[in-house]
């Protein structure tokens, strides 16, 4: 859930890693990329796939090779595989040389700090070219932050979209709040605790005081917590408390509007109509924007002539 990382220090393990790529030994069977989820936060989260997998696998590709060796210390496992620095200042690079691997016959175990790779994390890049090679991807599902936090927000979960991390320039974090003002699902952010004021300042101005949302944090570690209310409520506290650990944001969808009556829409098809467009595909258009009869709005505008 770390919006910025820098290149990970390889050092403490040494024992697993390679010095040099290196092109793979052709080996029977066939290659495959397991993108495998890691615990958020508690390790006992960690299921008996990934355990068996971090074991046996001919690669693990780390998106940060000491978090991973915190992770097999406290699971007890031996990694007996090559360890492989796989992040976001270099898999642009290394992916090629993974997929070679994969051609191989090797299994490749790509696994990020936590949660699911891929999703706001390396491995996309991953998934991606082995796809268009013909290479056989496949997942080993677990923890996720999105699905946690938008399963405790108390918000609707029967529609949803992630959104990741917004903009930190304040035009372009604007730009796209703008065009989230009136999505109707759940949304899903992921934030870093110091500008956690800073966003929901501007979910207040663009969203409105009233629109519910849900602050997580520290999801399934021992402070875990779960903020909710409107936006009013929870920037009023954010501006009070001294906020820490991995963040995540759910905001409840924009309200459906009312439809109004036909013959408030008279002006919006004279205007279609005042740019050359015909009646009745004016009213066709107007009528679905605004959820009204065609019928209807098709009488408003002739009575209004």
């Amino acid at each position: 859930m770390d919006e910025q990382r820098g290149t990970p220090d390889e050092a403490p393990f040494d024992d697993y890693l390679e010095e040099e790529a290196s092109a793979p030994e052709a080996t029977p069977g066939v290659g495959r990329i397991v993108l495998a989820a890691t615990p958020i936060g508690n390790v006992g989260d960690a299921s008996a796939r990934l355990i068996e997998l971090l074991g046996n696998s001919d690669i693990v590709a780390a998106e940060d090779t000491r978090r991973l060796h915190r992770l097999v210390t406290a699971l007890g496992v031996e990694v007996t595989g090559r360890v492989i620095s796989y992040h976001e200042h270099n898999e642009v690079a290394k992916t090629g040389e993974l997929l070679d691997h994969v051609r191989a016959g090797k299994t490749i175990l790509m696994v990020s700090d936590a949660g699911m790779p891929a999703v706001s994390d390396p491995g996309f890049r991953l998934v991606e070219g082995a796809v268009a090679a013909g290479l056989t991807v496949t997942a080993v599902p677990g923890p996720s932050a999105v699905l946690t936090a938008l399963a405790l927000s108390g918000l609707p979960t029967d529609r949803f979209c992630f959104e990741g991390f917004l903009p930190r320039k304040s035009g372009d974090r604007n730009s796209r709040l703008a065009d989230l003002a009136g999505e109707r699902r759940t949304m899903v952010f992921f934030e870093a605790p110091h500008r956690l004021e800073v966003m929901l300042r501007a979910l207040h101005e663009r969203f409105g005081a009233e629109r519910r949302v849900a602050v997580c944090r520290e999801l399934t570690k021992t402070y875990e917590e779960v903020i909710r209310g409107t936006l009013r409520e929870l920037l009023e506290w954010a501006e009070n408390n001294e906020v820490r650990g991995e963040i995540a944001v759910v905001v409840g969808g924009a309200p459906e509007q009312e439809p109004g009556k036909p013959e408030d829409h008279v002006a919006a098809v004279n205007e279609l109509i005042s740019q050359g467009i015909r009646l009745k595909e004016a009213v066709a258009a107007v009528a679905e924007e605004a959820r009204v009869s065609k019928r209807e709005l098709y009488s408003a505008v002739l009575a209004a002539r």
